[in-house]
């Protein structure tokens, strides 16, 4: 006798189904589980006779037959215990021992050996990819806090094997989870951005930035607060939608954290000059997400940016265009999103001080050409602006000013939506026939663009971030046209790129 039972498990960003069917046949006691399943499922075995018998149910170890339960596709290789439910609910039904309903169900969850149901990571990429095939799913209750605010109907958590069986039979059904408004998660978070002193210019380049997602680079001497104006940009970025909270959260369920509602703040990614391109980029023996992934939808900061190895720095070229990264194996070829709004920071040279007015650097020509070399004209050519940080003047350190970061985060949110209504994407993300469409420049700005090519050499690529730039300084001015002084602006931010390459 044979049955079907659904399940899952985690593959890269997603799930792939698997089919449970166990079999019985006449002879000694034995139970294997085939279909290429790793140590962890091999030994689900052992936890299920025993979660079976802490239930009172009959488990396979006192049973005279053979049993074999497969699991399908036979080809693909089955890692970790998400599988656990589903082979003890095959084998009880293979053997009788629980009336099993119309209805097309995903089990999901570990067993403890009492028949609890243990929590398990990358819950939420599997669910969004089957909850449309099926009536029902259950998981662990122990994953509540990764779903709670999922807008899912057909969602049914339990806390061990005894209420899954109970609520099969009719016994003691269990209603489905209602989940909680989302728009409950949104609440109001003080900026940090009220505490940092920064010159008129800064700020507008910033704003720029962070309201286009254009790409950006600060260089200054050391102690200007690169590092801290880069780790606070992302407060101004506006919440994440549902559907944006829903790709960034499962990214970070699938890649092992345990979340405790979905992310709703842009994430802030802020690696290592020392760590590798597999951690950059992702990858692996079995392939999984790097910084560049876990920024999507947010901040990517690589401080000290020439201490990074030049291999993680050109890695870092597809991404920055495509917003995607394809890691091919052998057998496999997989896609990760990485659409985020990339920061560097460096300094003029190895000791701080090239080109300061006020303290003599201490580097050789040569030490100082080594280090430029390190950032590649390709690399420099993809990022969208340049801004300087000044050392700032006691006066305008201890100046009574503020700047009112809340409005200008307002002003961002509603910069978001105009671009999202009229494209939806950032101004930074529009395709060359998108800027056809799009971003139509007056006759000023048209001519003056012509002259600034043949002047500064401008490649096709910086020709397209200068004009997409102009468009975010146009809508900032709520203006439709480009004109001469949104590309006169725009231009200036990539000044220092060209005179680097």
């Amino acid at each position: 006798m044979t049955n079907k039972i659904y399940s899952a498990i985690l593959e890269a960003l997603g799930g792939i189904l698997v089919e449970i069917e166990t079999g019985l046949m006449n002879g000694l006691n034995f139970f294997s589980i085939i279909g290429l399943p790793d140590k962890a499922i091999q030994e689900a075995k052992e936890r299920i006779n025993l979660a079976l018998k802490s239930i009172n149910a009959k488990p396979p170890l006192k049973f005279n037959k053979r049993i074999v339960v497969n699991l399908a596709p036979a080809n693909l290789k089955k890692e970790g215990s998400y599988l656990d439910l589903g082979i003890t609910i095959s084998f009880l039904r293979a053997t009788n021992q629980i009336k099993f309903p119309n209805k097309k169900i995903l089990f999901l969850g570990e067993l403890g050996l009492d028949g609890s149901l243990k929590k398990i990571k990358g819950l939420l990429p599997i669910i969004l990819n089957f909850y449309k095939e099926f009536d029902e799913i259950y998981i662990p209750y122990e994953n509540l806090n990764e779903v709670k605010y999922l807008q899912i109907k057909n969602l049914y958590l339990f806390k061990n094997l005894k209420e899954i069986i109970d609520h099969l039979e009719n016994i003691n059904p269990q209603p489905h989870f209602e989940p909680l408004s989302f728009f409950e998660l949104y609440q109001k978070n003080e900026s940090e951005f009220d505490f940092i002193k920064i010159s008129d210019f800064t700020l507008r380049g910033i704003i720029i930035a962070a309201a286009g997602r254009h790409n950006l680079l600060l260089f200054g001497p050391p102690g200007t607060g690169k590092t801290l104006i880069a780790k606070n940009l992302v407060n101004l970025l506006p919440n994440l939608n549902y559907e944006e909270s829903l790709e960034v959260s499962s990214i970070y369920s699938a890649y092992g954290y345990h979340l405790d509602h979905l992310i709703i703040n842009p994430p802030f990614r802020n690696p290592h000059h020392s760590s590798s391109a597999i951690a950059i980029i992702g990858g692996g023996q079995n392939p999984k997400p790097g910084e560049i992934t876990l920024a999507h939808r947010g901040v990517l900061f690589l401080d000290e940016l020439p201490e990074f190895k030049r291999d993680v720095l050109e890695s870092l070229r597809e991404p920055l265009d495509s917003g995607e990264i394809n890691i091919s194996r052998a057998r496999k070829n997989i896609k990760f999103p990485s659409r985020f709004l990339f920061i560097g920071a460096y300094n003029p040279c190895p000791c701080g001080f090239y080109n300061d007015p006020e303290k003599e650097c201490r580097c050789y020509l040569n030490e100082i050409l080594k280090y430029y070399k390190k950032i590649s004209g390709p690399l420099l050519d993809r990022i969208d602006m340049q801004l300087n940080i000044p050392r700032l003047k006691s006066e305008a350190i201890f100046s009574e000013e503020k700047n009112s970061f809340k409005k200008i985060k307002k002003k961002i949110e509603e910069m978001k939506i105009k671009q999202f209504e009229r494209q939806n994407k950032f101004n930074s993300e529009l395709s060359l026939k998108e800027i056809k469409i799009y971003c139509r420049l007056d006759k000023a700005a048209e001519d003056f663009l012509r002259n600034s090519i043949d002047k500064f050499h401008l490649s096709l690529r910086a020709i397209n971030k200068i004009i997409k730039i102009g468009k975010t300084i146009a809508d900032l001015e709520n203006k439709e046209i480009i004109q001469i002084d949104h590309i006169a602006e725009a231009l200036q931010y990539r000044i220092n790129n060209l005179e680097n390459d």
